[in-house]
Formats: C-alpha cells, structure tokens, sequence
C-alpha cells in the first residue's frame, strides 16, 4: 500500500496510522494465552465466617515457611510413610490407581482405615512444634469407591451419560461418599466433567458425554450426591466428602484424542464447549478442581497462569483450591518433578507429586527463600487450602476412625447401594437394533456366549481396585454379579435355563443366544487408539454370532466398551444389539432388561439414549451412523435393516502395548538374536531357526495359541533376544506412569546371569538391569517398571531397541509375551544403577 499526500490532516492521520499497522502489526497476545473477560462469571456459594477466617489467620501467622509449603504438597502412599509426614507437613495424601496400604492396591478395607489413622495422628502431633494442621486423603472414586475390594462399582461415566437422569446421578454420588467415609478417606478426585470430542482418546469413557449441555445436567447433581449443598459446611459430620471436578481445562480436545496432547482449538470453543460444565461445578460449590495435564495451544494447564488465575479463579469466583495432576508438573515448560515454581506462580495450590514430593517440598522451599515464588503467593493458596479443610470440618473431627460412617463396612457393597447400581446398568442400557427377539421370553432356553460374559473385571473396566483394572480374579469381587450370572437367574426364576458356552459351542440347541463380546480393560493413554474400531483379536465373538444365525438360533449381540466404535459386522450378525458399556458389578441389570417374565412381557423399559454419536466407519470424519440421542424402546423394531458396509475405512492395528504375541513381534516390529559384542544379529522370521553360528536354536511352543511362543536355546556364551519397533517409542508417559514391561516366561533352565534393558535412538544409550530368572516349570509374568530403565541410563522417550533379554551362560527359556501394563505376577526389583 502506498500513502499519498492529502489535503484533510484527519485523513492522513488515518492514512498513517494504516499504513503503520501493515507496516508493524499490532501485536497479539502468545498462544495459549485465555482472556478472562470473554469468559463467565459465577457465584461460588461456600463462605467462611468471621471466627473460622479468624482461625485460619491465626494458623497462618504461626506456621513456619516448611509448614506452609508441606501443606501445598501431595504425595502417594507408596511413597509417603506417616513419619515422613511428621517432619515434611503434606497437606494431603493419595492413592495412585496401583497404591493401598503396606504397597498393596488389594489391601483389605480395614487397613485403609488403620493407615488414615496412622496419617491422621502423624500430622496432628505437635510434640515437636508445629501447628498440626490434619491431612486429607485423595482417591479415585470414579464409579464407586473403586480402589476398595468389596465396594459397589458403578456404571462409567458414558453409561451414566446414557441414562440422562440426573436424580440418579445424585443418587450415584451419595452411596459413593458414603462407600468412602466408611474407609476414612475424605476426598475422591470426582467427578470428570471433561467433554469428549474424539473417542480415540483412552479417558472417553471417563466423560458422562460429547454434548456440554448434558455433562452441565450431571455435574451438580453428583456434587450434591458426593458433598451436600452448594454452601455445605462440616462434611465429615454429615457423611460427605470433598471432589473434584477435572480436568481443567481442554482434556478432551486433544488432538487425535491423545492422552495429555494439546487443544489447538480456539478460546471460545474452550470456554464454550469445554468450560461449560465448570459453571454449575463453581455455583455447586465444588471444594478442589484439578488441572489437566494436556497443554491448551501448547502451553501445559498446569503452568497456565491465564486460565487458572486469570479465568477459574478471579473471573469465575472459584473460591477452592486448585490441585495438579500426577507429576504434571513435570510437564511444564523449564520444570522437572523435582522442581517446577512455574506450576504455583501459575495457580496450581497444591502439587501431586506422588513419587517426587520430597524434591518438590525442598525445592519449594529454596525457591520462596530465592525470591523465586513471593510469600503472598504461597499464602494464598495455604488459604484456600485450609478454608476447604475447614469446611470439611476437618480441624474438630478427631481421628478418621472416631468420625461417622467409619468402619461401617456393611456399606461397601450394601444391598441399597447395589440396588443403586442395578437401576443405573437398566438406564443405562442402548439398543441400536431389535428385529423383535427382545425382550427375550423368561421361559425360554437361552445361550449365553463370548468372552465378556462371565468376566467382571471386563464389565467394571479401568480404575477397577488397579490403575488399569488388570490383573484381577473373580475373587476379587465378592458379592459382584457377572452378566451370565445375571442372565442365568432371571430366566431360571422365570422357568427357563441357561448355559454358558463362551466359544459358543451349545449341548442343547437354545431358542436364543446372547454374546457378549467388547474392549478390554485400559485406563488414560493406554487406552489411546489409532482408529475407532476393536483390535482384532477381540473380534472372535463375531463369528460366533454369525454360526449361531446360520443355524437359525435368534443372537443378541451385548458390548462392553468405553466408547462408540464401528462395529457394522456385528451388527449384521445380531438380531438385536445392546450397547452395555461399562456396567461395573450388578450385572443383573443386563438381564431385568433384557429378560422378560414367564409370559414374555417387559419387565423394565429400554429408555437408555446414546450420550454421543456413533460412527459409521473407523475415521470419525466419516460421518454418524446413530446420532447423538439415538436408541430403540421396546415399541420400536428394525426388521427391514439394510445391512451395513463392513468397511471400517482404515486397516485394523493390533493393541499398541502387545510387543510380541502369538509368537510374533507386533505388526512392523523385529525379533532379533544378537551377539553380545555386537558381532552378529539374527532376525527371527521362521521357526526353526539357528543364530549367531548355531550357538542359539529357535523352536516354537504353545502358548494361549498353538505355536504361540519362542523357545531359545543357548549354549555356553552370551546371547540378547532383542525387539525392535519401527520407529522410535516415547514411553515417557508410560513411566511416568509407573506401567511396566511385563515379560512373560518359562526358563527350563537358567542362565548363570541375565538382564532386562533397551536401548535408545540416535544417541547411544543402553540400560541392562540385571535380573534373576530361575527355571521353573511353569509361566511366570515378570514385570520391571520403566522409570527402572530409566534410572539405569535409558531416555525412554526415544527408545530403539525397545526390550531386550540379555543372558549368559547356557539356557533354556520360551518368550510367551512381551507388553506394557501393571499386572505383573512377580515384581523384579530395581537394583541401584
């Protein structure tokens, strides 16, 4: 642009400043940067008064710097030992997925409570000065009071969407803190209010719904259910708790539906989309919100000044307390676990700092000294800290086993709490297709088939007593009901009889089969997918399905899962389909639903809705197959179906954590024997095979499928079997997670020394854990944690040579499986590097 001379000194003042601002734009604020007009105001309902505020000033002048910042630190039980308490101050307490009492995620209830005594009695002693300020105990309640053996386990959140009943909700949420007060603890990191817009993500299912305006629906409900009021003081005396609505803010507009990734969407998709489920959560008067771990336009939420200072807490009036999630301080840019001021100059009040609390209380500390963090800070959120333990009550309750509801162990899993349950799992039920089989005749011979049916652990799904919901046994889920066990008593009251046949294979030709057939167990990334469809090994019930209709036997197709995924073949192959999602431990509210009476009338309507859309295909982007709402009453039936395309528009992948499996390395991985020395490498395509001039011979044996291991054996010398993925593997959120690499085995004979280790990508890096394998005539799972690997000198986020088995000496031993998870049978232990 070009300015010209002009007569008018109002037009060339125009025309300069034109000109300057092509010339110079005007600057614009950072990415990631929120501009708290635009964004709502509420009203927070709980006041302090006079005599309290007055109690807490007083404390607050009498607390030394060490006392301040102990309060503003959380660490895992793991990890945290009464004493240690004592003499740092913490604030707070957790237990991780994988925590209990004595290191024991299956402790009994009765050692919850013991151990928040224990706690309790560590931070109240002033024996050796000190204010004493009691500790609070965080936990996962997510669907129940889910880490306690024994207590009700609730439908996930998607099924609950599927309900839209709010008074149920409530209801939900009253027998969960009841659930947890019975075990002494005072605070549940509950409820997600996150809004899922990409079901890839593995914390979906976590998400009451898609819709905002539904999850908004929920979020005061279940406040009122887990704390009382809005304006509720004095908890504990009424058998509350204090939540936790998470995760502020953005969690789930990652891109690609990537656990902890970032939202590169605009401010007012954030506050329109993601933040409306925030207003009813502040006016329900929730006590803590916890931020997200994913970034907002690149910039992490736990070092966002602008949305949690700027927008959560001076525009929105959120008067609680802001809680970090695990080591997502870390996260942020310039921090490590160790050390990160960033986190509280940006509003974070109290930091979870699981496993690294200890560095996080010192560093704190030094950096107040430094002038690195202003006192007036840290005394703002020491503050609002303490005004939420003064709501609890928590300064005139005594110890957690002298308090109401504790030790009232009749209310885990109580027949009113179950009864809860069971109504939630009849809600909660969708049924996308009904050709008239449903409801099925009570007098009927019914067929009950697939790998789900008789699986609680699958019905609960993650945060189910372990972090991933694995590794568990029947017996782990006393007075629990599986779906088979459901069905089987519904038509057995009714006159008819049931047979459980997961393979389907029947002795008496039924009049009708249910299969259930769904995901896995997963919790947070380890969920993540590429695509929105089952890996294909959980696809086998299918076929069943398809067999039994070729013989002219009606099948109702039942899945678990987490989320909507494209299942169009199962869907041909039903004549009737229910989504069951995650329905937790009544699984007779299957069966009130589907199983009529003896005359073959409904006993309980089909009212559950889809809380967001269903694919067509595998991509999301390729549009809806049921919309959001969608679901089929009893009055409606599909006997004109079209039947679907079994495209799913992009090629299948297998589980992401599965290594080797079915004696093969994951699709695009190689299994490799190498010389010690770096001398020779071998990779084993064929079996059987010779490696490194005959000294290793490579046979294959059974596991869970015929040839479904690999047998090595090594004569005198060294040898590493060795996994190598196609591209570089990032594993730093799997360890800092505390996921481990689980090697599954069986040793004939064993080597006189062997090593677990990886290496890295680029620049050399090697770790070599030294391990013992002894023989054993039988499969055994070892697992090594990660962050091992790390501390032995590996960058797991860039790792190349992902596992290796290094051994010396002569060997027998056959490789059944090499994963990630938690469900390690023997625990190696990590030596010092």
């Amino acid at each position: 642009m070009m300015c010209v001379r002009t007569p008018s000194r109002a037009v060339a003042r125009a025309c300069l400043l034109l000109c300057l601002s092509v010339a110079q734009p005007a600057l614009a604020d950072p990415p990631g940067t929120a501009h708290p007009a635009i964004w709502p105001q509420y009203h927070y309902p709980p006041t302090t008064d006079a005599a309290t505020e007055a109690r807490i000033a007083d404390l607050l002048r009498r607390m030394t710097l060490e006392e301040k910042v102990g309060q503003m630190v959380q660490g895992d039980i793991n990890s945290t030992t009464p004493e240690d308490l004592r003499r740092y101050h913490l604030g707070a307490v957790l237990n991780g997925g994988n925590s209990g009492p004595g290191n024991n995620d299956k402790a009994l209830a009765p050692e919850w409570l013991k151990l928040a005594d224990a706690y309790w009695a560590a931070s109240t002693d002033r024996s050796q000065g000190g204010v004493g300020i009691p500790v609070i105990w965080g936990t996962d309640a997510v669907h129940g009071h889910s880490n306690i053996i024994g207590a009700t386990l609730f439908p996930h959140n998607i099924g609950l969407g599927a309900t839209h009943d709010p008074a149920l909700i409530e209801r939900i949420g009253a027998a969960t803190a009841e659930e947890i007060r019975a075990t002494g603890i005072e605070w549940t990191f509950a409820p997600t209010v996150t809004v899922p817009q990409d079901y890839r993500w593995g914390r979906a299912y976590e998400g009451y719904s898609s819709d905002p305006a539904l999850v908004s629906q929920f979020v005061g409900a279940m406040l009122r259910g887990l704390q009382g009021p809005p304006d509720g003081h004095n908890l504990i005396a009424s058998g509350k708790v204090i939540a936790s609505t998470k995760h502020f803010i953005g969690d789930g507009a990652t891109t690609n539906g990537v656990d902890q990734g970032d939202a590169a969407i605009p401010e007012t998709a954030l506050r329109d989309i993601h933040g409306a489920p925030y207003g009813p959560a502040i006016e329900g008067g929730v006590a803590t919100i916890m931020a997200s771990f994913s970034s907002w336009q690149g910039v992490k939420m736990a070092g966002n000044h602008s949305l949690l200072t700027g927008v959560l807490k001076d525009r929105m009036n959120f008067g609680g307390f802001v809680v970090s999630d695990w080591n997502a301080h870390g996260q942020v840019e310039h921090c490590t676990n160790a050390s990160c001021p960033e986190t509280v100059l940006a509003g974070v009040d109290m930091v979870m700092a699981p496993d690294s609390w200890k560095d996080m209380v010192t560093s704190l500390i030094a950096q107040v000294r430094g002038g690195v963090i202003p006192m007036a800070r840290i005394d703002e959120a020491v503050t609002r800290i303490l005004r939420v333990k003064a709501r609890l009550g928590l300064f005139d309750a005594g110890a957690p086993s002298t308090r109401p509801l504790a030790g009232q162990w009749a209310l885990l899993g109580s027949p009113a709490h179950r009864a809860v349950a069971r109504e939630a799992v009849r809600k909660s039920l969708v049924l996308l297709k009904n050709d008239g089989v449903l409801p099925l005749h009570g007098k009927a011979r019914l067929l009950v088939a697939g790998d789900g049916a008789d699986d609680i652990a699958r019905a609960a799904g993650g945060w189910t007593i372990s972090w991933q919901g694995t590794g568990l046994t029947r017996a782990d889920f006393p007075g629990a009901t599986s779906l088979w066990q459901g069905l089987k008593s519904a038509v057995e009251a009714a006159g008819g009889q049931a047979e459980l046949a997961p393979d389907g294979h029947y002795t008496q030709r039924p009049d009708a089969a249910v299969v259930v057939f769904g995901e896995r167990p997963y919790a947070e990334f380890q969920g993540d997918l590429k695509s929105l469809q089952l890996t294909p090994d959980l696809t086998a019930p299918w076929e069943t399905m398809r067999r039994l209709r070729a013989q002219h036997i009606p099948v109702v197709a039942v899945m678990l899962t987490g989320r909507p995924l494209f299942v169009n073949p199962a869907l041909n192959a039903a004549d009737a389909f229910v989504v069951a999602w995650l329905p937790g431990s009544e699984g007779e509210g299957l069966a009130d639903v589907l199983v009529g009476d003896a005359g073959g009338h409904p006993r309980f309507a089909m009212t559950g809705k889809l809380p967001t859309a269903w694919p067509r295909t595998a991509r999301a982007a390729d549009g809806v197959l049921f919309p959001f709402g969608y679901g089929l009453t009893w009055r409606d039936r599909t006997r004109d179906w079209t039947p679907l395309s079994e495209d799913p528009g992009v090629a299948p992948t297998g589980d992401a954590r599965r290594w080797f499996a079915n004696g093969q390395p994951a699709s695009g991985w190689s299994l490799r024997v190498e010389a010690a020395d770096g001398s020779g490498s071998t990779r084993v395509t064929t079996v059987p095979v010779d490696a490194l001039g005959g000294r290793v011979h490579v046979t294959a044996r059974d596991f869970a499928v015929q040839e479904g291991a690999r047998r090595f054996a090594v004569d005198d010398g060294a040898a590493t079997i060795a996994l190598m993925p196609p591209a570089p593997l990032d594993l730093a959120r799997e360890a800092n997670g505390d996921v481990m690499l689980l090697l599954t085995v069986r040793v004939a004979a064993a080597p006189a020394h062997a090593a677990l280790g990886a290496t890295c990508n680029g620049t050399p890096c090697t770790a070599n854990v030294p391990v013992v394998l002894p023989a054993n005539d039988r499969w055994v799972r070892y697992g090594l944690p990660l962050k091992c690997l790390a501390a032995h000198g590996a960058d797991v986020s860039r790792l190349g040579e992902a596992f290796r088995l290094s051994v010396e000496g002569t060997s027998d031993f056959t490789i059944g499986e090499v994963r990630l998870g938690n469900d390690a049978e023997t625990l190696l232990p990590c030596p010092n590097p």
